[in-house]
């Protein structure tokens, strides 16, 4: 049987999604029938990490509206063909990295996606439902088809990784298990159960399956959206675009006539994050019975096409 040739492309600067990417391709490297390429892509010129301050929010604008880096070229050729591709990404101001994004509009990456079935695989904080929604309009102008999705988040409560997290982006320390506060990112132990993907991905395509009739990855919890955080995330993504269109309109990354608004769009991120995400919260709760079934149909729709469903998994995962 002719090998399956898989091709990864991911853009990590913590580390974590290069981790996350390794646990889930290991069974696929260790596969006789399966060959794995990895495509790490690199903008020109390299994102820091850590961050400093500035530098990190002066990427804002371009995040929500999608302008691209200028990338280095790809290592493959655009017509090298694969059987299934694996996008791995993070979240950048509720939309794909910037990396990611240059890679999704460049002729090069689309016509290696061109028709062919994909899965993507984020590592994030908590909120990623705007940024896949985006992703997945990406591909399809590309012509690829969404397989499955696999999400991996932050476990921490939301107002503990308030804190560890844009402790661990600007300073590089994501703290200890032992500390007060709960060490940032996504668990070891969820990065290492992530290697159940990789064995169903690789028991079908040893099994010869078709890749396009359904989703590869249903029944072992692969896509769990917290329903609480829906609303956050559509009135936060509305005002990402409010201060994104401003801070373009002062000029490109850089500028210093962006500095006194990034500064001020800072304070109103901090007040936005510990004012609205509590209030949207508190309102839910009170209007449980008007918004739950409108809730749940997209809670239901965000988890797609791989859902939340943990049949498959054994009973002492669950």
């Amino acid at each position: 049987m002719k090998k399956k040739r898989i091709l990864v492309v991911s853009y990590s600067q913590t580390g974590q999604l290069s981790r996350l990417v390794d646990s889930v391709c290991g069974p696929l490297r260790a596969a006789t029938g399966c060959e794995v390429v990895a495509e790490r892509i690199a903008p020109q010129v390299p994102y820091p990490f850590p961050w400093p301050f500035l530098r990190f929010l002066d990427v804002f604008p371009e995040s929500v509206y999608l302008d691209p880096p200028p990338m280095r070229p790809l290592s493959l050729a655009p017509d090298a063909d694969f059987d299934l591709v694996i996008l791995a990404y993070q979240v950048w101001f509720l939309s794909p990295s910037l990396p990611i994004t240059g890679f999704l509009t460049s002729s090069a990456g689309r016509r290696l996606l061109a028709g062919k079935p994909v899965i993507t695989l984020i590592a994030c904080r908590n909120m990623w439902l705007t940024a896949q929604e985006t992703v997945k309009r990406l591909l399809s102008q590309a012509g690829a088809r969404l397989l499955d999705n696999v999400v991996l988040v932050d476990a921490a409560p939301a107002l503990a990784t308030f804190i560890t997290t844009p402790r661990w982006l600007l300073t590089g320390n994501p703290g200890r298990p032992s500390g007060l506060l709960p060490r940032a990112g996504v668990s070891d132990r969820d990065i290492a159960a992530a290697r159940r993907f990789g064995d169903a991905i690789a028991a079908a395509l040893r099994d010869d399956r078709e890749l396009g009739e359904g989703p590869l990855l249903a029944g072992l919890a692969a896509c769990r959206v917290d329903d609480r955080l829906i609303l956050s995330e559509r009135i936060g993504h509305r005002s990402f675009r409010i201060w994104g269109r401003l801070m373009r309109a002062l000029g490109p990354p850089g500028s210093r006539r962006r500095t006194p608004v990034l500064v001020l769009y800072a304070l109103f991120l901090v007040t936005m994050i510990a004012s609205v995400v509590p209030i949207t919260l508190i309102l839910r709760r009170l209007a449980a019975p008007l918004l739950r079934p409108s809730l749940l149909r997209l809670k239901a729709y965000y988890e797609l096409p791989s859902g939340s469903g943990d049949e498959r998994l054994p009973d002492t995962a669950r």
